[in-house]
């Protein structure tokens, strides 16, 4: 399914790239969860079976992490890239600035676009927020009807909110 183009003359500037956004909140608890299941085998494996335990739960949390970001980025430049295609102007894609945080912010005329989430397979959600109005929804859904989601985010911010600006 097509966009529709949209009937302003529009130029986009967006280079194409979505930039990578780790959070360090959900690092920080990965670590701290890690640390303290691993504790548990002190007093039973001793101290090299705590930390086998603990490189094991770490490195599985941050490698889940890691997918979920790839994902929620994925769908970021996805979702940039059907709006650019149906004429909505995009200025630039940009991270998070403080790191604490899986977030992009898609800069357009009209104002920013947040694109954010958990990002922390297999319970990554996408939340899209333009104008302190969000929605949120499982990652895997998104990406199923990712379509339809782009046609009516779309219709939404670009053409809805410009029409309602202008007035």
């Amino acid at each position: 399914m097509q966009l529709e183009q949209s009937s302003r003359e529009t130029t986009a500037a967006w280079s194409g790239t979505v930039p990578s956004a780790i959070d360090v909140r959900v690092l920080g608890l990965i670590v701290v969860t890690a640390g303290l299941a691993a504790s548990i085998n002190v007093p039973y494996g001793g101290l090299p079976m705590a930390a086998v335990a603990f490189a094991l739960l770490a490195g599985g949390g941050i490698a889940l992490h890691v997918l979920g970001e790839r994902k929620l980025r994925r769908l970021t430049d996805d979702l940039v890239e059907r709006w650019v295609a149906a004429g909505g102007e995009i200025d630039d894609v940009t991270r998070s600035s403080t790191g604490t945080g899986t977030a992009w912010r898609v800069h357009t005329p009209d104002g920013d676009i947040v694109i954010s989430g958990v990002a922390l397979v297999p319970i990554t959600r996408l939340s899209v927020e333009w104008q302190g109005i969000g929605d949120t929804m499982d990652a895997s859904e998104a990406e199923e009807n990712i379509d339809r989601l782009a046609e009516s985010l779309y219709r939404e911010i670009f053409e809805i909110g410009s029409a309602t600006q202008q007035a």
